[in-house]
């Protein structure tokens, strides 16, 4: 992945074959990635790269992260619990999650809705000048079949698992979840062996 924020703008994330080339989603959407830049720039956050994605920061937290898919961009709030959306802009960014995204199919929804970005974010990085935290929720998710069995038939790895943060358990369970048969769940089972291992949450590198 990259690591200097000029490069996701110029050549994409770099966690596909479409980085650096014309079809990279970057590349699709550089007009209202471009604005959404300038947004944030303009109300003094700090510019950064967290997971080859531009982020932007202010009192040493993440306040906001950019976006880019085939069908769309996205600017999304790490405040999730905080934000109070008046205008009913924000979506989950997934489906155990709590609303976070603001979704943009042109840079002219941008351009439109500058005001109320502009207003979101100052909210934002109040929370994040204030120290605020929006209280811990914790979300019950049941272990699939597979991963049960596997930590079972290998008590190193069921003790690894268990030393892992909640966060860090659940960012598993959540894949595994998704996938639809317990063939590609035994499969992700031992592509994550090594991260659980090494202590790691699934996004982590």
């Amino acid at each position: 992945m990259i690591e200097n924020v000029d490069d996701y703008f110029s050549k994409g994330c770099g966690r596909c074959a479409r980085f650096d080339t014309p079809d990279c989603s970057v590349h699709l959407w550089a007009g209202g990635l471009s604005a959404l830049r300038s947004l944030c720039q303009d109300v003094a956050l700090e510019e950064t790269v967290r997971w080859g994605q531009a982020c932007y920061r202010h009192a040493g937290r993440n306040v906001v992260i950019l976006g880019a898919f085939r069908e769309k961009f996205s600017l999304n709030f790490f405040h999730a619990g905080l934000m109070q959306d008046p205008h009913g802009l924000l979506t989950p960014s997934g489906p155990n999650s709590k609303k976070s995204t603001i979704v943009f199919s042109s840079e002219v929804d941008v351009v439109r809705l500058e005001p109320i970005l502009r207003a979101y974010l100052l909210e934002s990085m109040d929370y994040a000048q204030r120290g605020i935290k929006a209280p811990k929720s914790e979300t019950r998710v049941d272990m699939p079949v597979e991963l049960a069995e596997a930590l079972d038939a290998d008590p190193a790895m069921q003790e690894a698992f268990s030393k892992l943060t909640p966060g860090r358990q659940r960012s598993y369970l959540f894949n595994l979840l998704s996938a639809k048969q317990s063939k590609t769940r035994i499969q992700r089972i031992e592509k994550f062996r090594p991260k659980i291992f090494e202590g790691k949450g699934l996004q982590e590198r």
